[in-house]
C-alpha cells in the first residue's frame, strides 16, 4: 500500500468564472472569481482535486491566484513528489520547509492529497478527519448587491425556496450612516423571518464600531464579523466585552493557531470564522477549531467563494467539529454562473447536505474545468512530474 500512495504528479491551473451579480465588499466589488485548482496523482493512479480561492485577487490578503499557482508549481509540488501521500502531517511539514506562509497554496495541495488518498481507500474525506458529527449544516447567503430592493428580493426568493434563512449583509464600503440605514431597511423588510448578520471586513475603527453597532443590533443583527482591522485586537476585545445582544466574530484576525491562542487569551471574540484556505488546510482548520472549543469560543463555517471542490472540502471538515457552531456560508457555487463538478451538494430545508461518496464526494467535470481554464490557449497547464522532474529536484 505504501508504494501505491506515493505522490506522483501535481498540476495547478487558474480558472476565471463570472459571478451571477457583482459581489460588493468594503474593499471593492468582484464580478468574477479566479480559483486555483490543484490536481494530484498517486502512484496507484488515483487522483484528487483541491482548491484555493481568494476574494478580489490579493485584496483579502497577501496571496493572489497567480502567487498561489506559482507557489504550488515551483515550490510545493517539488517538495512532495515522490513522498508517501498517506503521511499527511509529514507532507505539511515538507511544504512548510519549502515555502514560508502561503497558507492558501498549501491548503489547495493538502485538499487534493486527502481527496486522492480517501478515494484510494473508498472513504469520504470526513472519515480521515475523525468522523462526522453532523450530516448537514444550516446555510447562510450573503446579501452583497449593495441595493436594498435587490437584496430583499434575493432574500425572499431564497426563503421561498427553503435554501437560506440566514442572511449576511456586507457593509463598510459606504458611510456608517448609510450602512446603518441599509441594514435597518433590510431588517424591516424581512420582519423577523431570518437570522441577520453583518460583515464589516475591517472597514471601521474602534470608535466607529462602538457608535454604529448598537443600533444595528437594535435593528435585529445578531452576529458581527470583523468590524475592525485584523491587528486591532484591543478594539475587538472592547467590543466583545461591551456590546449587548450580538456576538463579535473574528475572521481576518484569526488565521493561524497562534492567532487563535492570542484571541482566546485576550477574550477578544466570541466566535471564530473558520476558513480552510486561510488556516492552511483541513488539518490546521481542526487545530484552530480545537482552540476555540477549549476556550469556549463558537465557530462559524466561512467561505472564500470557492467552487464545489473547495466548498465540499470545507463541509467535510466542518461536519467533524465539536463545540458551539453558528452555521456556515458555503454558498460560493451558487454565486458563480456555473460550476466545475457534475453535481453540486444538495440543499434541503435550509441546510447544506454533506456528501458521503469517496473523497470529497463531488465529481469534477473535466470539460467544465477546461472551459474556464485561463491558460488553455494552446498549451497545457504546468505541472511537476515524478518521472521527469523528481531527480532534478532532489526528491
Amino acid at each position: 500500500m505504501q508504494d501505491r500512495l506515493l505522490i506522483e504528479r501535481i498540476e495547478a491551473r487558474i480558472l476565471d468564472i463570472p459571478t451571477i451579480r457583482p459581489h460588493k465588499l468594503s474593499f471593492g466589488a468582484i464580478s468574477r472569481q479566479s480559483p486555483v485548482i490543484v490536481q494530484l496523482w498517486l502512484a496507484n493512479g488515483a487522483t484528487g482535486f483541491g482548491e484555493a480561492a481568494t476574494i478580489g485577487g490579493p485584496s483579502w490578503n497577501e496571496e493572489s491566484p497567480e502567487s498561489i499557482h506559482h507557489a504550488v508549481v515551483n515550490h510545493l509540488a517539488p517538495a512532495l513528489v515522490g513522498q508517501d501521500g498517506a503521511r499527511f502531517e509529514a507532507c505539511l511539514a515538507r511544504m512548510d520547509l519549502a515555502c514560508k506562509g502561503n497558507a492558501f497554496a498549501k491548503s489547495a495541495v493538502e485538499i487534493a492529497l486527502l481527496d486522492a488518498v480517501a478515494r484510494t481507500l473508498d472513504l469520504p474525506v470526513w472519515q480521515l478527519l475523525g468522523g462526522k458529527q453532523r450530516d448537514s449544516l444550516p446555510l447562510a447567503w450573503t446579501l452583497a448587491s449593495g441595493d436594498v430592493e435587490r437584496d430583499l428580493a434575493e432574500a425572499q426568493l431564497r426563503l421561498e425556496q427553503k435554501r437560506h434563512r440566514i442572511f449576511k449583509m456586507k457593509i463598510g464600503a459606504r458611510t456608517p450612516e448609510a450602512d446603518l440605514a441599509h441594514v435597518s431597511q433590510i431588517a424591516r423588510g424581512l420582519q423577523g423571518r431570518a437570522v441577520l448578520t453583518v460583515d464589516v471586513n475591517q472597514a471601521w475603527d474602534g470608535a466607529t464600531a462602538r457608535r454604529y453597532l448598537p443600533p444595528m443590533v437594535e435593528a435585529g443583527v445578531t452576529l458581527i464579523e470583523q468590524p475592525v482591522a485584523h491587528w486591532n485586537v484591543p478594539a475587538l476585545r472592547d467590543l466583545t466585552a461591551t456590546l449587548q445582544g450580538a456576538l463579535i466574530m473574528a475572521d481576518e484576525s484569526v488565521c493561524t493557531p497562534y492567532d487563535a491562542m492570542r484571541l482566546a487569551r485576550e477574550q477578544a471574540s466570541q466566535v471564530f470564522s473558520l476558513k480552510v484556505a486561510k488556516h492552511g488546510g483541513l488539518l490546521r482548520t481542526r487545530q484552530v477549531a480545537a482552540i476555540a472549543q477549549a476556550a469556549d469560543i463558537g465557530w462559524y463555517g466561512g467561505t472564500m467563494l470557492e467552487t464545489s471542490i473547495g466548498s465540499a472540502a470545507s463541509a467535510h471538515v466542518f461536519a467533524t467539529l465539536g463545540g458551539r457552531h453558528h452555521n456556515c456560508e458555503l454558498f460560493g457555487p451558487q454565486l458563480l454562473v456555473d460550476d466545475i463538478v457534475q453535481q453540486r451538494m444538495a440543499i434541503e430545508d435550509f441546510e447544506l447536505q454533506l456528501p458521503d461518496g469517496p473523497g470529497l464526494g463531488v465529481e469534477v467535470d473535466l470539460k467544465q474545468l477546461a472551459r474556464f481554464d485561463r491558460a488553455l490557449a494552446g498549451r497545457e497547464p504546468r505541472h511537476f512530474d515524478m518521472g521527469r522532474d523528481a531527480a532534478a529536484a532532489g526528491a
